[in-house]
């Protein structure tokens, strides 16, 4: 049987209950044998850099995914990388280390899909790995809401769970079962004007993180300015 290893990647400027509810869909849907979890170094798309030192977000994501269902290793390739933070030349290691058989999924949310055409070499992608892609609030997957090229490149590429499981690369499975919408902005918002009420603005921030997560960073003063 082909190992199928879920990729998720991203700033995590906090990890909250989106990115967890993300890996928890794709788990259920592909049952990998790994998740892999990827924080960015610099991602060469966020302006101003990043709030929470490089140590915090890692523990904090080694927190945040400590029960998962599947084994998690929080990979920090990118972190080490010193340089702007590239998807493509992350997949290249992996593919490179996996091997040419294992089936790789990268997944994302359906706002990275909208902007996949901005991505650095962004169609090499669809040659390294397979794409878990789920709909939250606001974003929809259907071909009038994406890039047009992002849309052809997709239409020969839907594939059901099965078949991206069987195959190496080149295939997207599309959820629209995923009903989370938080952003890590929002997060940081509500998390530098709560009070010890844990309130902001008539958000509870621990509706937003794992527990631990919130303890984690009240511990140690992050985001608060």
């Amino acid at each position: 049987m082909t190992r199928c290893i879920a990729l998720l990647g991203g700033s995590f400027d906090p990890v909250h209950h989106g990115h967890v509810a993300l890996a928890a869909l794709f788990a259920r849907l592909l049952a990998p044998a790994e998740l892999r979890v990827l924080p960015a170094g610099q991602p060469w798309q966020k302006a101003g850099g990043l709030r929470a030192p490089d140590a915090d977000r890692v523990r904090m994501l080694a927190l945040a995914f400590a029960a998962g269902a599947v084994p998690v290793t929080i990979d920090t390739r990118e972190i080490d990388r010193h340089a702007p933070t590239y998807t493509v030349e992350t997949l290249r290691e992996l593919r490179a280390e996996c091997g040419p058989d294992a089936s790789l999924v990268f997944l994302m949310g359906a706002d990275q899909l909208q902007k996949l055409d901005t991505w650095h070499d962004w169609q090499a992608l669809f040659g390294l790995a397979n794409f878990g892609v789920a709909a939250r609030p606001g974003y929809r997957l259907d071909d009038a809401a994406l890039p047009p090229a992002v849309a052809r490149e997709l239409a020969a590429r839907r594939a059901t769970p099965e078949q991206v499981r069987a195959s190496p690369a080149g295939r997207v499975c599309l959820a629209h079962t995923l009903a989370v919408d938080i952003s890590a902005t929002q997060v940081r918002a509500a998390l530098q004007h709560a009070g010890t009420s844990g309130q902001a603005g008539g958000v509870d921030v621990g509706a937003l993180l794992a527990p631990q997560v919130l303890d984690y960073i009240q511990q140690h003063n992050l985001y608060k300015i």
